[in-house]
């Protein structure tokens, strides 16, 4: 007995940069303006640290951090 395992093809093209900047558009929509992306550089342990902390609180990474930085710097909206 032979086993034919099914492959689907690869995509032909690589996915649209318009479509990938849409979604960071589009993922925050409590935010009333524009967002930017903010990329650090942290360490491992430091990582681990906050997405465990998050996972027992049920939040996101994201909101978490937002949330750090609008304390220190205040929401200018």
């Amino acid at each position: 007995m032979t086993k034919k395992i099914i492959m689907n093809p690869r995509p032909s093209k690589q996915p649209d940069p318009a479509t990938a900047d849409q979604w960071v558009e589009n993922r925050a929509p409590d935010v009333k303006e524009p967002v930017k992306r903010l990329t650090l550089d942290i360490p491992v342990s430091l990582h681990r640290t906050i997405k465990a902390q998050c996972a027992m609180r049920d939040t996101k990474m994201v909101e978490e951090i937002l949330e750090l930085l609008i304390k220190k710097y205040g929401n200018p909206q």
